[in-house]
């Protein structure tokens, strides 16, 4: 397997010439390609947002779902069938803004998927707007006198939270970008990759250039495993750190918590099951239900 097994050839990509969004797209297929991964055992999720069209252009499973809520399909399809490697791809404004709710708890839930987010501060798809990563100041359209609001630190948030694996990359350095999604597929539990990725239509701020400047790749030195050191690295915004920010220790994921494989290991949709066990379950639901509305009538 390679990076050509993910390719869709020669397509029309609806993102602006210069767009960031290409580099993380090549950036998952070599990913994909080097660890071996198989089209048809991949599966791509995203939301709404110009980061959201990436399993587009990918040859594999993929599901396009509503604006904020790509965590709980993700969730879905790895608990029913764990086989499979599901990864989304996203959005500041989708996971950070409408998707805020979710990604609080799917980080709780240790749900066994790579996140990564195509962060480029700003709401691409909708011509401009801030999103929760805005710097304050920033202009736009709408906040035409800078924005007020204090900007989200999605880094902080799911190290506070004890997410398994927190990592950031830019997409302006390709093999750096790759390497960590790589390690991320890899990682058993919830693993968040926040990529830094200009806009060059919507944000004239945060370029290419700026984010080289604002930016360093962590020491080899650096211990991601010292919770304590990797909160007051989230918390750098001068410049702000890449790679491996934090690896928790190693915990029960979403699906190895919830029983379904304690006995066996098969994907639900490999079982069989017994119809009159399910018939006779449903018959003394309906049994129960209807004892119940006579008592409440005779009450």
């Amino acid at each position: 397997m390679g990076k050509e097994d993910f390719d869709m050839g020669a397509i029309d990509i609806a993102w602006c010439p210069g767009c960031g969004d290409f580099a993380i797209l090549n950036a998952l297929k070599e990913a994909l390609g080097e660890l071996g991964k198989k089209p048809e055992n991949t599966v791509i999720i995203s939301g709404i947002g110009q980061a959201a069209k990436t399993p587009h252009y990918l040859k594999c499973n993929f599901f396009n779902g509503l604006h904020g809520r790509t965590l709980s399909p993700a969730m879905a399809v790895k608990a029913s069938n764990p086989e499979l490697d599901v990864v989304i791809t996203t959005g500041d404004g989708d996971m950070y803004g409408e998707g805020g709710n979710h990604f609080l708890h799917a980080i709780r839930r240790n749900t066994n998927i790579t996140v990564l987010i195509c962060n480029n501060m700003v709401y691409g798809l909708t011509k401009g707007q801030a999103s929760p990563t805005s710097e304050k100041g920033f202009k736009t359209p709408i906040q035409y006198k800078g924005v007020i609001l204090e900007p989200f630190n999605p880094m902080s948030v799911a190290i506070a939270l004890d997410a398994s694996f927190v990592a950031r990359a830019n997409c302006g350095d390709l093999q750096q970008t790759k390497e960590i999604i790589k390690k991320a597929i890899q990682h058993k539990g919830f693993a968040l990759v926040d990529i830094f990725q200009p806009c060059v239509v919507y944000n004239k701020v945060n370029t290419y250039p700026w984010f080289k400047q604002h930016t360093y790749n962590l020491d080899e030195r650096y211990d991601p495993s010292d919770k304590k050191e990797a909160f007051m690295k989230a918390l750098e915004m001068d410049k702000m750190p890449l790679g491996i920010i934090y690896l928790s220790r190693e915990k029960k994921t979403f699906e190895e918590n919830i029983g379904v494989y304690d006995r066996s290991n098969d994907p639900l949709f490999k079982r069989k099951h017994d119809i009159k066990k399910i018939m006779k379950m449903i018959d003394n639901k309906r049994l129960h239900a209807a004892q119940s509305e006579m008592g409440s009538l005779i009450g």
